[in-house]
């Protein structure tokens, strides 16, 4: 029999409220005060906003910490450190879109911003969907496993390295299917001769929230390993994904360094998904999971940085 899903933390609606009334505020002066004109984001200032939204992402768990015990805020960082990592596979995608729809820096913020917005409620119709799932049938939690370990090898032997030729195929799909113009300011939508044309900034959003979907189809599963609160999951998703446009300008353009981050994320869902698979079997602590989680990526980012970076034609 599969092991039955530990109880849920018990977090009230008003306090789930909170959280996303606390997300929105931070959203709205993202945008509407920040970067209410469009610019290109120096990697300062990117930088900055990176460390701004991991220091709340680590004071949240302080904050569950001292509601919900160590042991719940272990594995909210375990799973916001393992979503993280995986979101930095989105990244090198988005250099790919951004690269084929020629979005101008200036404007690849407002893209990413209406993207993440998307995501919010993308994630959170997924993970509580999921956490019905496994609160009604234990069993799939070998189904994530399995799927966890079969992604990992996948990664592990370089498979599926290369986004750009499955991003070029939909990207053809797209344009053969809707109307499109070019470039108009910050606009997703123009009407030209009376009908709706979309711009390239609608393009690359819709290939952004593809690429997003699929991507949370590993990450889920894969912070479900950890934990199987919902709170939990959710909560470590979301603050992934706040910081991920911040990071994207920080390392859009160190994309080729990071040789190892792959292999790395292959070990670590290996790891959850043999976990998860031997959870009746094998009980390990919630410090060992993070402890391992954090020294396989730490290894591979530490990897990639001492390896020369690649000679650059011409």
């Amino acid at each position: 029999m599969p092991p039955a899903p530990p109880p849920h933390l018990p977090v009230s609606p008003a306090f789930y409220a909170a959280f996303l009334l606390g997300v929105a505020v931070m959203l709205l002066l993202d945008l509407g005060v920040f970067h209410k004109k469009a610019h290109a984001p120096s990697f300062r200032a990117s930088l900055g906003w990176v460390a701004v939204w991991s220091t709340l992402a680590v004071a949240f768990g302080g904050l569950v910490a001292v509601q919900h015990g160590a042991t719940a805020a272990l594995d909210y960082y375990a799973g916001w450190l393992i979503e993280q990592s995986l979101s930095v596979d989105n990244l090198f995608v988005f250099v790919v879109v951004f690269g084929a729809l020629k979005v101008p820096t200036h404007l690849q913020h407002r893209v990413l911003y209406w993207g993440v917005l998307s995501a919010v409620g993308l994630r959170a119709g997924m993970i509580f969907g999921g956490a019905i799932l496994v609160e009604r049938f234990a069993w799939i939690l070998y189904v994530f496993g399995a799927f966890l370990v079969f992604t990992a090898i996948r990664l592990l032997v370089g498979k599926g390295d290369d986004p750009t030729e499955e991003e070029s195929r939909l990207l053809r799909w797209l344009r053969g299917r809707i109307r499109t113009t070019g470039f108009h300011g910050q606009k997703f939508l123009v009407r030209e001769a009376g009908r709706l044309h979309a711009t390239p900034l609608l393009l690359a959003l819709v290939l952004v929230e593809i690429t997003d979907v699929i991507f949370a189809v590993d990450s889920i599963p894969a912070v479900f390993a950890v934990t199987t609160d919902p709170f939990l999951v959710f909560t470590s998703n979301i603050f992934a994904i706040l910081g991920l446009r911040s990071l994207y300008f920080v390392l859009a353009g160190m994309a080729d360094r990071f040789v190892y981050l792959k292999p790395g994320l292959g070990i670590v869902l290996l790891f959850v998904g043999g976990k998860l698979l031997l959870h009746d079997v094998v009980k390990l602590p919630s410090w060992l999971s993070l402890t391992v989680i954090v020294a396989v990526l730490a290894g591979a980012v530490l990897l990639s940085l001492r390896r020369p970076p690649p000679a650059r034609i011409g």
